[in-house]
């Protein structure tokens, strides 16, 4: 059975509404290039020099589960302590959604390729224009709070409750550990229950049209989700497999 709760998300930053930036930057000119740009915009920007300051500026326990102390992170790669891709990669494992926005003075395709596959929304090579980074935030803030306010609270599908905004699934009433493609692959199947994706619809969705790799991935991927979806993997009920078509939930 599959249901769909939907409401506005209270916590959204509502248009006109101050946003809370955060940049994390080893750089002193460039950081306070970046924030002096951003303030003049009207965002509340806050700097963290390395990778372990910005987890602290992350980590506030006093917020509730699915809020978020910032609106937006700009996030240079190469940090001390904790870097760049590390520190994308975790926020990401740890379920939080915030629009990433990657700065670089690597910009090879590959660099680029695996910063957005490690969970970034934007990649931005230095050297770079004002403009095109405030442009760029205004992008992905825009977007971000679109999604905020029109994403449902919960899907559910069977014993499958996933929730959009914060990143979690329940199985059978445990919560279970996805890495962010598993997640973005069942968010994708709950939206559209016995729909039937090919591995090239799915990685063009999931992993994005750029996408260097092989279709095999789409498969790795499927396996490990069964592994933590499914009561017995090989007899899976969820996800399953449409022989020369692809897979479906149910």
């Amino acid at each position: 059975m599959l249901s769909i709760e939907s409401r506005p998300y209270t916590d959204a930053p509502q248009l006109g509404q101050t946003q809370r930036v955060l940049i994390v930057e080893d750089e002193h000119l460039i950081r306070e290039m970046v924030t002096l740009a951003l303030e003049d915009e009207g965002y509340q920007v806050q700097m963290a020099i390395d990778g372990q300051t910005a987890l602290t500026f992350l980590s506030d326990p006093q917020l509730q589960p699915g809020e978020f102390p910032f609106d937006l992170i700009i996030l240079d790669l190469m940090l001390p302590q904790v870097n760049g891709l590390d520190l994308c990669r975790l926020l990401r494992q740890q379920g939080n959604p915030v629009p990433i926005l990657i700065l670089s003075a690597k910009g090879s395709e590959t660099d680029r390729v695996l910063g957005l596959e490690v969970g970034a929304d934007d990649y931005l090579t230095k050297p770079f224009s004002m403009r095109e980074l405030v442009a760029r935030c205004r992008a992905l803030l825009r977007r971000n709070h679109y999604n905020i306010v029109n994403k449902p609270l919960r899907f559910e599908f069977g014993d499958i409750i996933l929730y959009p905004q914060q990143c979690r699934v329940l199985v059978r009433g445990e919560e279970i550990n996805l890495a962010p493609k598993e997640f973005r692959l069942l968010e994708l199947f709950m939206k559209s229950p016995r729909r039937v994706w090919s591995r090239e619809q799915l990685l063009d969705r999931v992993w994005g049209f750029d996408f260097v790799g092989d279709s095999k991935t789409v498969d790795v991927h499927i396996r490990w989700l069964r592994e933590k979806l499914e009561a017995d993997p090989s007899h899976p009920q969820y996800i399953i497999t449409v022989r020369g078509f692809g897979y479906r939930l149910g």
